[in-house]
C-alpha cells in the first residue's frame, strides 16, 4: 500500500456497523384515503407479511427497567401513495413478478373480522378489485419496479 492509499474502515464496534438489507418491505396507499383509514390498512397489511415472513421480525424490545415489549420488524417499512390506477398498475406488476404480497380493498372498511374479510375479497374477481392498499415483500430492486409511479408517503 502506498503512503496515499488508505485501509478500508473498519468499525471499531462491529456492532455499531450500518445494517444493510437486500430485501424491502413497502406498503402502497390509495391517496383518498382519510388518515384513520391509512393507519387501519397499513396496519392490516404488514401483519400478513410478519406471518408469512418470521425471518422479518426481530427480537423482542427491554427497556432499561427490564420490561419486555414484543418484537417488531428488523427492517424499516416504507410508505408510498398514489392514484387508484397506480394500485392497479403496481397490483398488476407485483402478480407478474409473484411476489408476496397483502391486499386490501374498499369493501374491508365495511366488515368486522377476518372472517367477513376473506369473503369480501374471494366475492370480487382480480380485475376488479378495489384496492386501497398493497404490501409488498422482496427484492429491493423488484419492489421498485412494483411500486413505479408511487410517490414517498408525505
Amino acid at each position: 500500500m502506498t503512503t496515499h492509499e488508505q485501509a478500508p474502515a473498519v468499525p471499531a464496534d462491529p456492532e455499531a456497523a450500518p445494517i444493510r438489507f437486500d430485501t424491502k418491505i413497502a406498503v402502497l396507499l390509495r391517496e383518498d384515503l382519510e388518515t384513520w383509514q391509512r393507519l387501519n390498512v397499513t396496519a392490516f397489511l404488514v401483519s400478513g407479511l410478519s406471518h408469512q415472513f418470521p425471518e422479518l421480525v426481530g427480537e423482542p424490545y427491554e427497556d432499561a427497567d427490564a420490561v419486555g415489549y414484543l418484537p417488531m420488524f428488523r427492517q424499516p417499512v416504507l410508505v408510498f401513495e398514489g392514484t387508484k390506477e397506480t394500485l392497479a398498475s403496481a397490483h398488476a406488476r407485483v402478480l407478474s413478478r409473484a411476489l408476496p404480497r397483502a391486499l386490501f380493498t374498499s369493501d374491508l372498511f365495511g366488515t368486522g373480522n377476518d372472517r367477513d374479510n376473506r369473503a369480501a375479497v374471494r366475492a370480487v374477481p382480480t380485475a376488479e378489485l378495489d384496492l386501497v392498499g398493497l404490501a409488498v415483500h422482496g427484492p429491493k430492486n423488484a419492489v421498485d419496479k412494483v411500486l413505479k409511479g408511487a410517490r414517498m408517503h408525505p
